[in-house]
């Protein structure tokens, strides 16, 4: 057969050096959660199917339409997991987090699987980096999530971006703005469908992208207008928090998440540089997700960030967080020097320097051209002769420039040039 193998349809594959920059991303917006407190969970990329009806909802295409699902050998039905918070409240439950100190902080980071048509930013092998912030119903909380996720962006020397926020209400004020927006509902021309979809959520319909159906619903209530006191003065903590903090917003009173656990605070993140998948990353509180699947009725906000979609964010501002190289440094050997610069090697990289170095019998020249093609700012050439004199020859390739440095000051001298070097460059 002369078929060629290639990855799967819709799963993106990031290779040296673009790879870089995507972990580069992970560990800018991971940080802003361990800085935070928030501890590390590794989730299971399977779950049991109904873990995922029960928590995110049989109305939602996730659920009805998206879900990667398989019966295994011993005739359970299995689904590789399309997001993270059912997940992770499953987790805390099976294992008493719930138990201990209150909020439970969590944050995690991998590949999510969701069966849509693949596109530029939305694919069927998602990377994401979330956090979920369980046990309490303080605004302050929802303020430093969201604070958490901009500040990550900020990070990433992203600018074109905003923050939508709005409020969904609570069990109490969402029945009675319900009944209003289904009366409004059923007075309009609306296809077979699409009421089928509003008899099942009818919060969807506001996040209907098609002209006719936005003309038809310009003077829809909405759930803003129609909170109880008690969501209204917490979303009015929420926003005067957020704006303590410096985190910009606009409202977006029309805002509807694709998942049916969410409640009172949501928000989402939106880079119009991307085009039509412009969601870049979002979330919300879920005060009955956690009773819904057997735990306590505990309170709980996360979010879930695309890194696909940062990265490409990144892409479109011109942005290349983390390393411009993937070596410091670049070691030629000469002649009998070979098992010497294999040790240097070691001894470099140790000392935390990233260092390579020239493999099989090669002359100086194709050396000198396989260091160039490293990328290293910086190349030690080692020969019999500087072993004899203990020094290395140390060659800055920006500049041409080469120095005699003693072996036992390279590790040192080469930290200090690249730390200089750094410095110049910001």
């Amino acid at each position: 057969m002369n078929d060629k193998l290639a990855a799967p349809k819709g799963v993106p594959e990031y290779l040296p050096p673009e790879s870089a920059t995507w972990l580069a991303i992970k560990d800018f917006l991971s940080q802003q959660a361990v800085l935070a407190g928030y501890g590390y969970i590794e989730l299971p990329v399977f779950e049991d199917t109904a873990l995922y009806v029960r928590g995110v909802g049989e109305s939602t295409d996730v659920v009805s339409k998206e879900m990667y699902t398989f019966t295994d050998r011993g005739g359970r039905s299995l689904t590789l997991r399309p997001e993270g918070t059912a997940g992770v409240m499953r987790s805390v439950i099976e294992h008493h987090l719930d138990r201990g100190q209150l909020p439970v902080k969590l944050w995690y980071a991998g590949p999510f699987f969701r069966a849509e048509r693949p596109q530029l930013g939305r694919y069927r092998q998602l990377q994401q980096f979330g956090v979920e912030a369980i046990g309490s119903d303080d605004p302050a909380l929802d303020a430093e999530v969201v604070t958490i996720a901009d500040r990550g962006y900020r990070a990433l020397g992203l600018t074109g971006y905003r923050l939508e926020i709005t409020s969904l209400g609570c069990a109490q004020c969402r029945p009675a703005y319900r009944e209003k927006l289904v009366a409004f509902l059923e007075g309009l021309d609306l296809d077979e469908e699409t009421r089928q979809r509003a008899r099942i959520n009818p919060l969807r319909v506001l996040d209907d992208k098609r002209p006719e159906v936005i003309a038809q619903m310009a003077d829809a209530p909405l759930m803003l207008d129609h909170l109880c006191e008690s969501c209204a003065e917490h979303f009015g903590e929420v926003r005067a928090l957020l704006e303590a903090h410096g985190t910009a917003y606009v409202l977006n009173p029309r805002m509807v998440r694709g998942l049916d656990y969410y409640t009172r605070t949501c928000f989402e993140f939106v880079h119009d540089g991307l085009g039509a998948q412009s969601g870049i990353g979002g979330g919300g509180r879920y005060d009955g997700l956690m009773s819904e699947l057997g735990g306590q009725e505990l309170s709980g906000i996360g979010f879930g960030l695309g890194l696909d979609r940062a990265l490409l964010a990144c892409q479109v501002e011109g942005l290349t967080p983390g390393p411009t190289t993937p070596l410091d440094v670049y070691v030629v050997p000469l002649g009998a020097a070979r098992r010497q610069a294999a040790l240097l090697v070691g001894e470099l990289r140790a000392a935390g320097l990233r260092t390579d170095q020239v493999f099989g019998e090669r002359g100086l020249k194709g050396a000198m051209k396989a260091a160039d093609r490293s990328g290293a700012p910086f190349v030690v050439v080692l020969g019999e002769r500087d072993l004899e004199a203990g020094v290395a020859q140390l060659k800055t390739m920006s500049t041409g420039e080469q120095v005699p440095v003693p072996l036992t000051d390279l590790a040192a001298y080469l930290t200090t040039s690249l730390s200089t070097r750094t410095e110049n460059h910001q």
